[in-house]
This record gives structure tokens, sequence and C-alpha cells, in this order.
């Protein structure tokens, strides 16, 4: 699917910035506000860059907070959707959203969506009861089939959009049609952020890559992470690397 861009889209940013709301009332003391990287955001605050950012960290490093406090923040459904979806399964997220502030580009509302892989059986529920919907066939598909289905419908021009672990869903090669397809939205001017532990997807050329870990939120070249060179050293002697893991 084509998505056109112009020169006023194109390196588009509907959000520059995310702090912590001077306003607001938060617990340093709760688990969510603990984590080195919500400590450096809610500090110093973090700024987005144009076109595809990844997270990248291990879990507990705040990857999957971060990017739900932001699409609350930003006014979309922390379980997926766009800003008017209405459903809800069982809450688990922070109250992160309520703490943020979003420095945001002025101008017209632009395009979002949030596609979280561990909610999505939920979401497509929702989409295939609305009415007249042209969802309904998402349950009929393999998880992979629906979540790259739904990615394609809904992330269909420039905008801002999230995504949580899309790679949970995905085969090798359906990893590549999702580089792909976030290619061509950054072409057109997109904003996308994305928490991923997949090596593969971070790759992408062009792209923002940003580690959590104990020391915050660091940017990195995709070489430099820990998870790629987990993996090269796993692929290059298999049985080595798994003699030190299960000794």
């Amino acid at each position: 699917m084509e998505v056109r861009s112009s020169a006023r889209t194109a390196g588009a940013r509907p959000v520059r910035r995310i702090e912590r709301d001077p306003a607001a009332e938060w617990d340093d003391s709760a688990w969510w506000a603990r984590i080195p990287a919500i400590r450096t955001v809610l500090g110093t605050g973090l700024d987005l860059p144009a076109g595809v950012t990844f997270l990248v960290g291990e879990n507990g490093s705040g990857k999957s907070t971060l990017i739900e406090g932001l699409a609350q923040a930003y006014g979309l459904n922390p379980e997926g959707g766009s800003r008017g979806a209405m459903h809800r399964t069982r809450p688990t997220e922070s109250p992160l959203g309520g703490v943020l502030r979003l420095v945001r580009t002025p101008g017209r509302p632009t395009n979002a969506y949030f596609l979280r892989a561990e909610t999505t059986h939920g979401l497509y529920t929702y989409l295939e009861d609305l009415p007249e919907s042209p969802d309904q066939d998402l349950h009929d598909r393999s998880h992979g089939e629906g979540f790259l289905a739904l990615l394609e419908r809904k992330f269909r021009r420039p905008g801002f959009y999230l995504l949580d672990e899309p790679e949970s869903a995905l085969s090798f090669t359906s990893t590549l049609r999702l580089m792909t397809r976030l290619s061509e939205l950054a072409a057109a001017g997109a904003q996308v952020v994305v928490a991923t532990h997949s090596p593969v997807l971070t790759a992408l050329p062009g792209a923002a890559v940003l580690e959590l870990g104990e020391e915050g939120i660091r940017r990195r070249e995709w070489g430099e992470l820990a998870v790629v060179d987990h993996f090269r050293r796993f692929l290059a002697r298999p049985e080595r690397y798994l003699g030190h893991v299960l000794d």
C-alpha cells in the first residue's frame, strides 16, 4: 500500500519531546517510577526524532511502560487502537501517561494509532463488533497475518504511530514486511515509536535506536546493542553459547 508524502509532511514530528508534567502528582517510590529509563524521562525528558525510533532493552527495562504511557498521554487507548477506541479488558498499564506532558508540533491533529501485541485479541474483537466494520476478518487470520493486516489498514498516512513488541506475532519473513512498511511510513513523513527485542527490526536503515537499561536511556548504533551481540555469538557457535547458559 502506497503512502503519499509531501514537502510539508516529510520529516514531520507530531511529538517533539516527552517530559514530566510539572502540575502532575505522582509517587516516586512506585515500581514504575523506579525504573531507570522512566526516571530519566521524568527527570530530564526525552526528545523524539522524526521517522522511526526503536526502544530496546531487557525485560523490565521500561520499554512497554514508556510506550503505553506515551500512548495514554497522546490520547490513545492504552490497550491499542485510535483516540476513539473504547475497548477495555483488564487494565495493566501504569499511571505514567497521566504524569507525562507531550511537546507537540503546532498544526492540525495527525492520524495516530497504537498496536500492542499482547492485547491485539481484544482489539480485534472490538473492531469486528463495530457497525459496518471493515475488520471483521481479523480473527480468521493467523496472529501474524492479522497483525500485519491491521497495521496496513490503520497506519495509512503520515501521522504518529506506536508499536509494542510487534515481532512477537511475526515470523522472520513477516518481520521484513514490517520493516518495509516502517520504511515507507518514515519516507512519507510519519513518526513511529517501536518497543522491541528484535535485532532484525532494529537494523532498519535510518532509524534511531534508544537502549533502555540501568543507565537510563542512551542512543546506540545497531552494532552496539547488547541484543545484537548476543544473537551474533549464539548464531556463530550455538553449542558453545548454550554450554555457558545450560551449565
